[in-house]
This record gives C-alpha cells, sequence and structure tokens, in this order.
C-alpha cells in the first residue's frame, strides 16, 4: 500500500470510528502493511471482505479501535513521536515479522471466506460469462449452446483443483498462526478465525465493535 493510502488511512482513523482499507491491485502484503501501520496508532485489524472497487471484487480489510490500554498507550507513544505521520512526515517503522503474521491472518481468513458449497455457486454463476463467448464463437445455431454447455462444465471441473489449492493455504497459514500462539475461534457466521494471544473478536466485550 502506497503512502498516500497509508496516510489516507491515518487521517480517517482520527474519527475513531472503524475503518476500511483498500487499494487498487492490493495485494495480502500490501493490506498486512496498512494494517500494521493502524496497529501503531491504537487501531487493530478486524476481518477481510470482498466487496470493494467498482465491481466490488476487490479486498477490503476492516480495522477498529483497540481499546487496550496497551494499545492506548502505544497509540499516544507514536503520535508524539510522529505527529505529522498523516500528513506528510515520518512514518513508524513496522517490525517485518508483525507484518508476516498479519500477512497470515488475512491471507487465513480469505481462504476461510467461503465455505465449499457457496464456492461452487459462485463458481458455477461465474463460469457462465466464460464459456459464453466460447459457444457464441465456435457454434452457430444449436450448437451454441451445447458448446456453451461444454465449456462451461470444462471450467467447473477444475474446482477440485482450486479447493486443494486453497486448503493448502489454509492448513499452511493456519500452522503458522498456530506456532506463533493465534488461538483458533468460530465467530458468529461460523467462520473459522485466529486470534492473538488475549485477542477478542470485534464485539465480543469491545465498545468499538465493527
Amino acid at each position: 500500500m502506497g503512502e498516500r493510502r497509508i496516510r489516507k488511512m491515518l487521517r480517517q482513523m482520527e474519527s475513531g470510528e472503524p475503518v476500511r482499507v483498500t487499494g487498487a491491485m492490493a495485494t495480502t502484503t500490501k493490506l498486512a502493511r496498512s494494517a500494521a501501520m493502524a496497529r501503531q496508532f491504537g487501531y487493530e485489524y478486524a476481518d477481510v471482505r470482498q466487496d470493494g472497487g467498482p465491481q466490488g471484487k476487490q479486498y477490503v480489510v476492516v480495522i477498529v479501535p483497540d481499546p487496550t490500554p496497551e494499545a492506548r498507550a502505544r497509540a499516544a507513544r507514536n503520535r508524539s513521536r510522529y505527529p505529522r505521520a498523516a500528513d506528510g512526515g515520518e512514518l513508524p517503522r513496522l517490525a517485518p515479522e508483525a507484518v508476516e503474521l498479519l500477512k497470515a491472518r488475512i491471507t487465513f481468513d480469505i481462504t476461510a471466506m467461503y465455505t465449499d458449497r457457496q464456492r461452487i455457486v459462485l463458481a458455477g454463476v461465474g463460469a457462465v460469462p466464460l464459456a459464453l463467448p466460447v459457444g457464441l464463437v465456435l457454434g452457430s445455431g444449436g450448437m451454441t449452446v451445447v458448446l456453451t454447455v461444454l465449456a462451461w462444465a470444462a471450467v467447473m471441473a477444475l474446482l477440485p483443483v482450486g479447493f486443494a489449492v486453497n486448503r493448502r493455504f489454509e492448513a499452511k497459514y493456519a500452522a503458522l498462526l498456530r506456532a506463533a500462539g493465534f488461538t483458533p475461534v468460530t465467530d458468529p457466521e461460523g467462520r473459522l478465525r485466529y486470534l492473538p494471544p488475549g485477542g477478542r473478536l470485534p464485539g465480543h466485550g469491545s465498545p468499538f465493535a465493527g
């Protein structure tokens, strides 16, 4: 995430409200760096969603105020050291290990965002605009429908490969988080999440629930 977007995020955080962070072609590393910077000024990573950008397909990280005394003290310390961080001044340096852990959390949350059944439905709908041009270009009359259906089936046949890749990523980042002392919990939507030691899901005793 570029410095311009980082500084915009810091200005939005001055409201004390939950903030949504995204950007064009934002990678999980860039999103993790944004969340890590927000942590320096009293916010914490809450969740990642896929509803950003003009078509609603970009990933959006949600950060919320962290009400713990440690977070309040860290924020006050960094506001004193970096008074112009939001307006072009010096920014705090981020610990690479903190960024990597946030990247692991964000990536795991992305892999656990949908169930296999939901992925099948989404893939089935998404495969239609991919298959239709094949039928229109290669077929005519009744063959258009036949070729479109065949192309759709070919795309759907790749789903098991996608599921296997997703599970491998999920297992990889779950292992990294467990090794770092993170605890698996189930959120109100039934999703498996990993929280840092002493961490709580937004809304569980926090007045700043997003």
